[in-house]
């Protein structure tokens, strides 16, 4: 589970911390850095309050599914995170 951080994102901004990069594949060949694909699954370290009418659903410590080209890399405390609007993650595992 990712590190708490000092971060509140505001309305229904949600921080999450992205999945490692698959090392091999099913198969058992190692992948390279150069090859390796952005990963689409994380933890919530973070989230705002929500909208005026509408709370945010997911709460810290869920596992997510978002989209390959969803949400801004940010950097905080040394972490690499990504922070993005709830509406851009598609499913809570």
């Amino acid at each position: 589970m990712a590190k708490k951080i000092n971060v509140t994102p505001l309305h229904d901004r949600v921080i999450i911390q992205p999945a490692r990069a698959e090392e091999k594949t099913a198969g058992g060949i190692i992948i390279p850095d150069t090859a390796k694909e952005k990963p689409q699954r994380g933890t919530v370290v973070a989230a705002g309050p929500g909208k005026k009418d509408e709370p945010v659903s997911v709460k810290v410590g869920d596992t997510v599914l978002y989209g390959k080209y969803a949400g801004t890399e940010i950097q905080i405390e040394g972490n690499d995170l990504l922070i993005m609007r709830e509406s851009d993650i598609l499913a809570i595992i």
